[in-house]
């Protein structure tokens, strides 16, 4: 069954800024899912990226902010309990002859975490600048549309207008 553009529009803006899953958003439309995946793949194809434009909007919000400062906390945690137990163990148990490689294993465990961590802060700063933009731009248009229509009702029409077409080009640009 062909469905109008509308119902692509739709489906897009429940995925994507409602924060729907595909599958809920496909339903509520009426649309099947293999329908909805394959809209989706086609536009990544044009350069509309969903998952971009879901993970921009989610910052903007300060959705994927808070998954990251969880996920970074989470690791600290972790690090921290388990230089806990590694400075906790009581090495006067062992005996001494096998103190020494139980102390390089101590080393390398503390090495490993420390590296995990550190790779972990640099991919966030890499994979994110870009979706950073993108989300800053959506957040500036956003508050530009509720300026314009607080302040300057009669012009909503024509911002609604333009909008569309803008947001092609903010997309190219960071998305």
């Amino acid at each position: 069954m062909a469905h109008p553009r509308e119902t692509r529009d739709r489906l897009r803006r429940s995925y994507v800024f409602d924060g729907l899953s595909m599958e809920i958003a496909a339903a509520q439309l009426s649309v099947s899912f293999a329908t909805a995946r394959r809209w989706k793949k086609d536009a990544l194809d044009k350069g509309d990226d969903w998952e971009k434009q879901k993970s921009a909007h989610m910052m903007a919000g300060g959705g994927l902010e808070d998954v990251s400062r969880s996920l970074l906390s989470n690791m600290v945690i972790q690090f921290k309990s388990t230089m806990e137990a590694i400075n906790g163990f009581d090495m006067s148990v062992i005996e001494p002859e096998k103190q020494m490689p139980l102390l390089a294993k101590r080393v390398e465990m503390l090495a490993s975490l420390a590296d995990a961590y550190n790779k972990s802060i640099s991919a966030s700063k890499r994979l994110l600048p870009e979706t950073s933009q993108l989300a800053l731009s959506l957040e500036v248009l956003q508050k530009l549309g509720v300026f314009i229509s607080e302040h300057y009702p009669q012009h909503l029409q024509a911002f609604a207008e333009v909008l569309e077409p803008f947001g092609e080009v903010i997309e190219k640009s960071y998305g």
